[in-house]
C-alpha cells in the first residue's frame, strides 16, 4: 500500500448524481429537468393531498351518509368464556384487574374494558372492569364472585 493506491472504504462514498440547474454546459441547465411551464416547473410546488390531476378526487366522488357521534365511548369487550379460559390455563386464580388483562394482551393500556356475558363462568372471581353487562354481572355473582366497577 502506498499513497498512489489509497481508496476510501467500499460504500462510504455516495455519488451525488448530476447537479441540475448549473448552466448550459452541464447538460442539465435551463429548465433543470423540470420541463417547460406548469405547476411542477415552479419553485414551491407541492401536490395537494388527494390531488388527482384535476380529476374529481375519490374523497369527493364517493357519497357520504350516516352520522358519527363524536362523544361515543369505545369499550374493549371481554366475555366470561375468555375469563374462564384464563382460569383453565392457570393464568389467573382469584382476581381479574386491568393489569391482569393488559399482561394477557386482552386490553391495551388506554382501553376501557367491558365484561360481557357470553359463555359460562365456573370459577369464583373478583373482577374489576369499567363496565359490566347485566348478564355478566349476574353470572359472576352466581359463581360466588364479585363485580367491581372502576
Amino acid at each position: 500500500m502506498n499513497l498512489s493506491n489509497l481508496q476510501p472504504a467500499k460504500g462510504s462514498v455516495k455519488t451525488q448524481g448530476k447537479r441540475v440547474g448549473r448552466g448550459q454546459g452541464s447538460g442539465k441547465g435551463g429548465t433543470a429537468t423540470r420541463g417547460h411551464k406548469g405547476a411542477k416547473s415552479r419553485s414551491g410546488y407541492s401536490k395537494k393531498l388527494g390531488f388527482e390531476g384535476g380529476q374529481m378526487p375519490l374523497q369527493r366522488r364517493v357519497p357520504k351518509f350516516g352520522f358519527t357521534n363524536i362523544n361515543r365511548v369505545e369499550y374493549q369487550a371481554i366475555n366470561l368464556d375468555t375469563l374462564q379460559g384464563l382460569v383453565d390455563a392457570k393464568k389467573i386464580n382469584d382476581t381479574v384487574d386491568f393489569e391482569t388483562l393488559f399482561s394477557n394482551r386482552l386490553a391495551g393500556k388506554n382501553d376501557l374494558v367491558k365484561v360481557l356475558g357470553r359463555g359460562e363462568l365456573k370459577a369464583k372471581l373478583k373482577v374489576s372492569a369499567h363496565k359490566f353487562s347485566a348478564s355478566a354481572k349476574a353470572a359472576i355473582e352466581a359463581a360466588g364472585g364479585e363485580a367491581i366497577t372502576l
